[in-house]
């Protein structure tokens, strides 16, 4: 698993995935909606932490040069 994301890209999907995993546990009351956040906050923070996109593979694509 190579890196294929830069730090300015790993900083913006840290802070939205916090974001969203802060609004579903503290602000949304809908089941749906709250899963739904947490999956995308958790893949958004996942992706941050470990520099690697599997969409940006699947496309062939990097922001890291």
């Amino acid at each position: 698993m190579k890196a294929n994301e830069n730090t300015t890209d790993r900083i913006v999907r840290a802070v939205i995935g916090i974001a969203l995993l802060l609004l579903a546990f503290l602000v949304v009351t809908n089941v749906a909606l709250k899963v739904i956040l947490i999956v995308v906050g958790a893949v958004a923070l996942f992706t941050a932490i470990t520099g690697f996109c599997l969409l940006y593979r699947a496309f062939n694509f990097s922001t890291k040069h």
